[in-house]
């Protein structure tokens, strides 16, 4: 018996620690969900006019209303949406009542409307501030001649439309814009796997425990 306390403790130990790494995950868990709840309730907030100086770290999510001018000029991005399949989000340049110039996301169309003529004149837009994270090491570049971007990409796209570098998504355009769907801000592109992660160490914790009591069986078994 003597031969295998060393065993066991170990056995014991990572058990331990397996039981932590799961119990770690849930309180990641919470503070993720703590997070998420806090987006949304920005997201859904009073809308407000455009900020006169921009921060990007406090005013993500923002909602704002907008009064104005979009132009017929547009960038298109290529997207995947859910039940709908291969299209392209709309991003425009947009002129406010105040002469202010920025960025629109218009929402999506399929890609067979690439080409359909979009509207040109004045309208009301509710939308969320953004600066979107869609670029990483495996996005291509954007094809400027072709008019084809792979990320929303905001200070190139700026310097293509002449706007600030400010991008609002929308959320709510009136009058309606024909043949576009609006995607707005919402949290779930936002990952929360922490309840998956907790799982798969609370079930390995299971495994150890087991391994351990059998290997434990057998020596007592076996005798000394």
């Amino acid at each position: 018996m003597t031969r295998a306390i060393a065993p066991i403790l170990l056995g014991l130990a990572g058990i331990a620690i397996l039981l932590w790494l799961g119990l770690w995950q849930m309180q990641r868990l919470e503070w993720k969900r703590g997070i998420l709840t806090e987006i949304e309730t920005t997201i859904a907030g009073a809308p407000q006019p455009l900020p006169s100086l921009v921060a990007p770290d406090e005013q993500r999510y923002a909602p704002v209303d907008l009064s104005g001018r979009i132009g017929a000029e547009a960038l298109f991005v290529l997207v995947s949406v859910k039940q709908r399949g291969a299209g392209w989000r709309v991003i425009s340049g947009f002129e406010t009542e105040d002469g202010r110039r920025v960025l629109l996301d218009r929402g999506y169309v399929p890609v067979v409307d690439k080409t359909a003529p979009l509207r040109d004149d004045l309208l009301e837009v509710e939308g969320n501030l953004h600066w979107p994270d869609d670029r990483n090491s495996s996005t291509p570049e954007n094809d400027q001649d072709g008019n084809i971007w792979y990320a929303r990409d905001i200070a190139a796209m700026a310097e293509v439309l002449g706007t600030e570098p400010l991008l609002v998504v929308a959320r709510r355009i009136t009058p309606p814009d024909p043949g576009l769907t609006p995607l707005p801000v919402d949290t779930s592109g936002i990952p929360n796997d922490h309840l998956q992660y907790a799982v798969t160490w609370f079930s390995l914790a299971a495994v150890w425990f087991l391994m351990t009591a059998l290997w434990t069986w057998r020596r007592l078994k076996e005798g000394p």
